[in-house]
């Protein structure tokens, strides 16, 4: 019996590994679309001295337009409805991706660079791996939070030099941001483990459209849209098309298939993405400051995505 049952169990461990694999690589694929929100949201809404599109219209019109699209694609597919057991999981997780994660970061984009944004939420897979082991109940090792720790030491370690250790209303925008971003992923990563990625995201939105499309509608009267730059609507056309819906494609199936936790960590990466990304579409300086920090996070990373984690039952 047990050299009948060896073949399985190996079969069965390479296949979590692959699944592990495939995450992995799919999480980093949502990263960087994620990570590219920053300097694109930062076009669309402008700054303090040149504003664009309002944070609300931005917030509100990029998930409306989502939520037409995966209404098209919901139809198309066939995709089953939601149970009702998975309502408050669906409320929670929109209120976290749809409204909470963009629009304290569009109201803070108005105030600071895409760079210092970049930094402050690369708090991102600290927070979203505690909202995990709570809610998840998965257990990683202590190398693991070893490692998750070295990261965001180095995230706040970066923002502190850059910054000089002061904390502005943004910075506060910037971390409600991050819990909301944190919450609303892995109550979703929890809705994907029962349904496809793409349908759980799908459904957020469209479930959100009695809201956003009246306040997109409403929050478009108070726009001078003739004074609106062609980059704000770019910005917008991305935040509304990759952001706010085929990232999560990508996002969803890697956490689903990787393990929340594990996968979170490459969100470690996200800042540094989003700082690259806001050199040629912003103009702001890269420095040889912010490279060193670049490695030393990506370091981390690579070592804590081979610390166990034992996931629940």
């Amino acid at each position: 019996m047990s050299t009948q049952a060896l073949p399985v169990t190996t079969a069965g461990t390479a296949s979590r590994h692959r699944d592990e694999v495939r995450g992995l690589w799919l999480g980093l694929l949502g990263v960087v679309i994620f990570a590219i929100t920053m300097p694109m949201t930062r076009l669309a809404v402008g700054d303090a001295t040149a504003p664009q599109l309002t944070p609300l219209f931005v917030t509100a019109g990029r998930a409306a337009v989502a939520g037409l699209l995966s209404a098209v694609w919901l139809w198309a597919t066939r995709a089953p409805r939601p149970q009702r057991h998975q309502l408050r999981e669906f409320a929670i997780t929109a209120s976290g991706v749809v409204i909470g994660f963009p629009l304290f970061l569009a109201l803070a984009l108005r105030e600071v660079a895409a760079i210092h944004a970049a930094v402050v939420t690369g708090l991102l897979p600290l927070g979203t791996a505690v909202v995990a082991v709570l809610v998840l109940r998965q257990r990683p090792s202590r190398g693991f939070w070893v490692c998750a720790l070295a990261g965001c030491a180095l995230v706040l370690g970066y923002a502190a030099l850059q910054g000089g250790g002061h904390l502005s209303v943004a910075d506060g925008l910037l971390l409600i941001a991050v819990l909301s971003a944190s919450i609303g992923y892995v109550y979703g990563a929890r809705l994907s483990i029962a349904m496809r990625p793409e349908q759980v995201i799908c459904w957020v939105l469209v479930g959100a459209l009695p809201v956003t499309l009246p306040l997109t509608l409403w929050a478009a009267t108070g726009i001078d849209f003739g004074a609106v730059r062609a980059g704000a609507w770019l910005g917008f056309g991305y935040v509304a098309l990759f952001s706010m819906w085929l990232g999560f494609f990508a996002w969803y199936r890697g956490l689903a298939l990787g393990g929340t936790v594990r996968v979170s960590q490459m969100q470690l990466l996200q800042p540094f993405v989003s700082m690259l990304a806001a050199v040629p579409l912003l103009g702001e300086r890269l420095d040889a400051l912010t490279v060193a920090f670049a490695l030393a996070v990506i370091a981390t990373v690579f070592i804590g995505k081979r610390m166990p984690v034992r996931a629940a039952a």
